[in-house]
Protein backbone atom coordinates (compact mmCIF):
# COMPACT_ATOMS: atom_id res chain seq x y z
CA UNK A 1 0.00 0.00 0.00
CA UNK A 2 1.37 3.49 -1.15
CA UNK A 3 1.98 5.83 2.08
CA UNK A 4 -0.31 8.81 2.21
CA UNK A 5 1.13 11.87 1.47
CA UNK A 6 0.24 15.43 3.18
CA UNK A 7 0.75 18.78 1.10
CA UNK A 8 3.39 19.29 2.67
CA UNK A 9 7.71 19.60 1.87
CA UNK A 10 10.08 19.19 4.41
CA UNK A 11 13.80 20.78 5.50
CA UNK A 12 15.73 17.57 6.52
CA UNK A 13 18.34 18.45 9.44
CA UNK A 14 20.88 17.62 6.45
CA UNK A 15 19.31 20.85 4.40
CA UNK A 16 17.42 18.56 1.68
CA UNK A 17 13.97 19.47 0.65
CA UNK A 18 11.92 16.46 0.22
CA UNK A 19 8.19 15.75 0.20
CA UNK A 20 6.51 14.91 3.50
CA UNK A 21 6.12 11.11 4.09
CA UNK A 22 2.65 10.61 6.70
CA UNK A 23 3.75 6.87 6.85
CA UNK A 24 7.78 7.72 8.53
CA UNK A 25 5.64 10.24 11.12
CA UNK A 26 3.34 6.93 11.31
CA UNK A 27 6.29 4.72 11.57
CA UNK A 28 7.70 6.83 14.23
CA UNK A 29 5.14 6.96 16.41
CA UNK A 30 3.93 3.46 16.47
CA UNK A 31 7.08 2.28 17.21
CA UNK A 32 7.16 4.80 20.32
CA UNK A 33 4.30 2.52 21.35
CA UNK A 34 1.25 5.26 20.61
CA UNK A 35 -2.51 3.84 19.91
CA UNK A 36 -3.71 3.98 16.71
CA UNK A 37 -5.94 6.45 18.16
CA UNK A 38 -2.99 8.66 19.29
CA UNK A 39 -1.48 8.66 16.12
CA UNK A 40 -4.32 9.55 13.76
CA UNK A 41 -4.76 12.10 16.17
CA UNK A 42 -0.99 13.74 16.28
CA UNK A 43 -1.42 13.12 12.39
CA UNK A 44 -4.36 15.78 11.84
CA UNK A 45 -2.41 17.97 14.19
CA UNK A 46 0.62 18.17 12.26
CA UNK A 47 -1.79 18.34 8.98
CA UNK A 48 -3.82 21.74 10.27
CA UNK A 49 -0.71 23.13 11.78
CA UNK A 50 1.56 23.19 8.95
CA UNK A 51 1.58 24.00 5.76
CA UNK A 52 4.00 24.80 2.49
CA UNK A 53 7.87 24.09 3.82
CA UNK A 54 8.35 23.13 7.68
CA UNK A 55 11.43 21.84 9.30
CA UNK A 56 11.59 18.26 10.12
CA UNK A 57 12.41 19.36 13.58
CA UNK A 58 8.83 21.65 14.61
CA UNK A 59 7.37 18.64 13.57
CA UNK A 60 9.33 16.53 15.37
CA UNK A 61 8.74 19.02 18.28
CA UNK A 62 5.21 19.19 17.90
CA UNK A 63 4.81 15.36 17.72
CA UNK A 64 6.58 15.00 20.98
CA UNK A 65 4.91 17.94 22.81
CA UNK A 66 1.30 15.87 22.45
CA UNK A 67 3.18 12.43 23.38
CA UNK A 68 4.20 14.18 26.34
CA UNK A 69 0.96 15.52 27.07
CA UNK A 70 -0.60 12.09 26.96
CA UNK A 71 2.63 10.29 28.31
CA UNK A 72 5.72 10.71 29.56
CA UNK A 73 7.14 7.12 28.49
CA UNK A 74 5.42 7.22 24.98
CA UNK A 75 7.26 10.63 24.30
CA UNK A 76 10.64 9.10 25.74
CA UNK A 77 10.50 6.60 23.23
CA UNK A 78 10.09 9.03 20.44
CA UNK A 79 13.03 10.89 21.75
CA UNK A 80 14.87 8.00 21.17
CA UNK A 81 17.09 9.08 18.26
CA UNK A 82 17.62 12.94 19.89
CA UNK A 83 18.27 11.03 22.96
CA UNK A 84 21.41 9.37 21.65
CA UNK A 85 22.80 12.44 20.53
CA UNK A 86 22.72 13.48 23.67
CA UNK A 87 25.11 11.16 24.89
CA UNK A 88 27.80 13.38 24.32
CA UNK A 89 29.25 15.93 24.35
CA UNK A 90 32.53 13.11 24.20
CA UNK A 91 31.95 10.30 22.87
CA UNK A 92 32.45 7.78 25.92
CA UNK A 93 29.12 7.61 26.70
CA UNK A 94 27.95 6.01 23.26
CA UNK A 95 30.99 3.80 23.27
CA UNK A 96 29.67 2.63 26.48
CA UNK A 97 26.12 2.39 25.13
CA UNK A 98 27.44 0.65 22.81
CA UNK A 99 29.09 -1.93 25.10
CA UNK A 100 25.94 -2.50 26.63
CA UNK A 101 23.87 -3.24 23.67
CA UNK A 102 26.23 -5.46 22.07
CA UNK A 103 26.42 -7.62 25.86
CA UNK A 104 22.62 -7.67 25.88
CA UNK A 105 23.25 -9.73 22.43
CA UNK A 106 25.60 -12.05 24.18
CA UNK A 107 28.59 -10.47 23.43
CA UNK A 108 31.70 -10.41 26.16
CA UNK A 109 32.68 -6.82 25.77
CA UNK A 110 35.42 -4.44 26.70
CA UNK A 111 35.03 -0.30 26.55
CA UNK A 112 37.82 1.56 25.83
CA UNK A 113 40.91 -0.48 26.03
CA UNK A 114 44.48 -0.14 24.78
CA UNK A 115 44.95 -3.10 22.51
CA UNK A 116 48.72 -3.90 20.60
CA UNK A 117 48.58 -4.54 16.69
CA UNK A 118 51.47 -5.41 15.12
CA UNK A 119 53.28 -1.90 14.94
CA UNK A 120 51.61 0.10 17.44
CA UNK A 121 49.26 0.40 20.28
CA UNK A 122 45.85 1.23 19.68
CA UNK A 123 43.03 2.72 21.84
CA UNK A 124 40.47 0.45 20.78
CA UNK A 125 36.78 1.84 21.49
CA UNK A 126 35.27 -2.17 22.02
CA UNK A 127 36.25 -5.52 21.28
CA UNK A 128 33.69 -7.82 21.73
CA UNK A 129 33.91 -11.89 21.07
CA UNK A 130 31.11 -14.34 20.89
CA UNK A 131 32.07 -18.29 20.18
CA UNK A 132 34.74 -17.98 17.69
CA UNK A 133 34.07 -14.75 16.84
CA UNK A 134 36.49 -11.23 17.46
CA UNK A 135 35.64 -7.51 16.80
CA UNK A 136 37.20 -4.72 17.28
CA UNK A 137 34.84 -1.75 17.11
CA UNK A 138 35.01 2.16 16.67
CA UNK A 139 32.41 4.34 17.80
CA UNK A 140 32.04 7.05 15.37
CA UNK A 141 29.44 9.89 17.59
CA UNK A 142 27.59 12.90 16.38
CA UNK A 143 25.62 15.39 18.06
CA UNK A 144 24.17 17.05 15.48
CA UNK A 145 21.26 15.76 12.92
CA UNK A 146 22.41 15.51 9.36
CA UNK A 147 25.92 14.86 10.20
CA UNK A 148 27.32 11.86 7.93
CA UNK A 149 30.32 9.51 8.40
CA UNK A 150 32.02 9.66 4.86
CA UNK A 151 34.56 7.08 2.87
CA UNK A 152 37.39 8.35 4.88
CA UNK A 153 36.18 6.64 8.52
CA UNK A 154 36.22 2.99 7.39
CA UNK A 155 39.24 3.54 5.41
CA UNK A 156 41.31 4.88 8.54
CA UNK A 157 39.49 2.06 10.75
CA UNK A 158 40.27 -0.40 8.31
CA UNK A 159 43.81 0.68 8.42
CA UNK A 160 44.14 0.67 12.31
CA UNK A 161 42.22 -2.90 12.18
CA UNK A 162 44.72 -4.66 9.91
CA UNK A 163 47.56 -3.64 12.12
CA UNK A 164 45.48 -5.49 15.50
CA UNK A 165 44.52 -8.41 13.43
CA UNK A 166 47.72 -8.79 12.22
CA UNK A 167 48.92 -9.53 16.34
CA UNK A 168 45.77 -11.16 17.38
CA UNK A 169 46.45 -13.83 14.74
CA UNK A 170 49.54 -14.98 16.72
CA UNK A 171 47.16 -15.11 19.66
CA UNK A 172 46.30 -18.80 21.16
CA UNK A 173 43.70 -20.17 20.19
CA UNK A 174 42.89 -17.30 17.78
CA UNK A 175 44.14 -18.37 14.47
CA UNK A 176 41.26 -20.07 13.53
CA UNK A 177 38.94 -17.39 14.71
CA UNK A 178 37.04 -14.76 12.38
CA UNK A 179 38.35 -11.28 12.98
CA UNK A 180 36.40 -8.35 12.04
CA UNK A 181 36.80 -4.22 12.07
CA UNK A 182 33.30 -2.38 13.01
CA UNK A 183 31.97 1.12 12.62
CA UNK A 184 29.05 2.06 14.60
CA UNK A 185 27.66 5.73 14.38
CA UNK A 186 24.32 7.07 15.71
CA UNK A 187 23.53 9.08 11.98
CA UNK A 188 24.40 7.66 9.27
CA UNK A 189 27.14 6.61 5.99
CA UNK A 190 27.47 8.30 2.71
CA UNK A 191 27.16 6.27 0.04
CA UNK A 192 31.01 5.81 -0.33
CA UNK A 193 31.58 4.92 2.69
CA UNK A 194 28.81 2.01 2.56
CA UNK A 195 30.67 0.66 -0.82
CA UNK A 196 33.91 0.60 0.74
CA UNK A 197 32.22 -1.28 3.94
CA UNK A 198 30.68 -4.09 1.85
CA UNK A 199 34.24 -4.12 -0.36
CA UNK A 200 36.57 -4.45 2.44
CA UNK A 201 34.56 -6.31 4.81
CA UNK A 202 34.27 -4.09 7.39
CA UNK A 203 31.10 -4.24 9.00
CA UNK A 204 29.11 -0.31 9.20
CA UNK A 205 26.13 0.05 11.64
CA UNK A 206 24.40 3.25 11.53
CA UNK A 207 21.08 4.72 12.98
CA UNK A 208 19.00 3.07 9.96
CA UNK A 209 21.80 1.02 8.47
CA UNK A 210 21.64 -1.94 7.42
CA UNK A 211 18.40 -2.91 6.75
CA UNK A 212 18.38 -5.80 8.93
CA UNK A 213 21.03 -5.12 12.50
CA UNK A 214 20.80 -0.96 12.34
CA UNK A 215 21.72 0.29 15.28
CA UNK A 216 17.74 1.69 15.96
CA UNK A 217 16.61 -2.21 15.38
CA UNK A 218 19.23 -3.63 18.06
CA UNK A 219 18.42 -1.04 20.73
CA UNK A 220 14.63 -1.64 20.44
CA UNK A 221 15.36 -5.08 20.37
CA UNK A 222 17.37 -4.96 23.41
CA UNK A 223 15.18 -2.87 24.93
CA UNK A 224 18.00 -0.84 26.09
CA UNK A 225 17.18 2.74 25.81
CA UNK A 226 19.49 5.88 27.04
CA UNK A 227 19.07 7.45 30.06
CA UNK A 228 18.68 10.57 27.65
CA UNK A 229 15.21 9.59 27.03
CA UNK A 230 13.64 10.31 30.28
CA UNK A 231 11.73 13.47 29.66
CA UNK A 232 11.61 14.13 33.80
CA UNK A 233 15.45 14.88 33.91
CA UNK A 234 17.01 18.54 33.14
CA UNK A 235 20.23 17.88 30.48
CA UNK A 236 22.17 19.33 33.35
CA UNK A 237 21.08 16.35 35.53
CA UNK A 238 21.09 13.59 32.54
CA UNK A 239 24.79 15.24 31.82
CA UNK A 240 25.82 14.54 35.87
CA UNK A 241 24.59 10.83 35.64
CA UNK A 242 26.41 10.54 32.44
CA UNK A 243 29.55 11.50 34.21
CA UNK A 244 28.81 9.14 36.98
CA UNK A 245 29.40 6.25 33.61
CA UNK A 246 25.48 6.09 34.42
CA UNK A 247 23.92 5.21 30.61
CA UNK A 248 20.73 3.21 30.48
CA UNK A 249 17.43 3.30 32.03
CA UNK A 250 17.86 -0.03 33.05
CA UNK A 251 20.46 1.03 35.53
CA UNK A 252 18.06 3.74 36.98
CA UNK A 253 15.81 1.06 37.30
CA UNK A 254 18.09 -1.65 39.31
CA UNK A 255 20.12 1.06 41.19
CA UNK A 256 17.57 3.34 41.69
CA UNK A 257 20.21 4.92 44.54
CA UNK A 258 22.43 6.29 41.48
CA UNK A 259 19.55 9.30 41.23
CA UNK A 260 21.12 10.57 44.79
CA UNK A 261 24.06 12.09 43.39
CA UNK A 262 21.39 14.54 42.00
CA UNK A 263 19.99 16.05 45.19
CA UNK A 264 16.28 15.44 43.72
CA UNK A 265 13.13 16.03 46.02
CA UNK A 266 11.00 12.78 47.01
CA UNK A 267 8.25 13.77 44.66
CA UNK A 268 11.07 14.22 41.74
CA UNK A 269 12.61 11.14 41.79
CA UNK A 270 9.35 9.02 42.17
CA UNK A 271 8.39 10.95 38.91
CA UNK A 272 12.00 9.53 37.60
CA UNK A 273 11.74 6.25 38.29
CA UNK A 274 8.34 6.22 37.24
CA UNK A 275 9.00 7.12 33.73
CA UNK A 276 12.30 4.80 33.82
CA UNK A 277 10.30 1.39 35.01
CA UNK A 278 7.77 2.36 32.30
CA UNK A 279 10.30 2.06 29.56
CA UNK A 280 12.05 -0.94 31.00
CA UNK A 281 8.70 -2.38 32.44
CA UNK A 282 7.19 -2.51 28.52
CA UNK A 283 10.16 -3.95 26.93
CA UNK A 284 10.51 -6.84 29.83
CA UNK A 285 5.84 -7.79 29.06
CA UNK A 286 7.11 -8.10 25.46
CA UNK A 287 9.88 -10.32 26.36
CA UNK A 288 8.19 -12.64 28.17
Amino acid sequence: MRRKKMGLSVIKASGEHEVFEEGKLRQSLNRAGATPELVTQILKEVAGQFNGVVSTRKIYRLAFNLLKAHSRKLAGKYHLKRAIMELGPSGYPFERYVGEILKAQGYQTQVGVMVQGKCVMHEVDVIAEKDDHHFMIECKFHNHPGTKSDVKVPLYIRSRFEDVRNQWIHMPGHKAKFHQGWVVTNTKFTKDAIDYGKCSGMNLIGWDYPMNGSLNERINLSGLHPLTCLTSLTKKEKARLLKESIVLCKEICEHPEVLSVLDLSAKRTESVLHEAHGICMEFNSKDQ
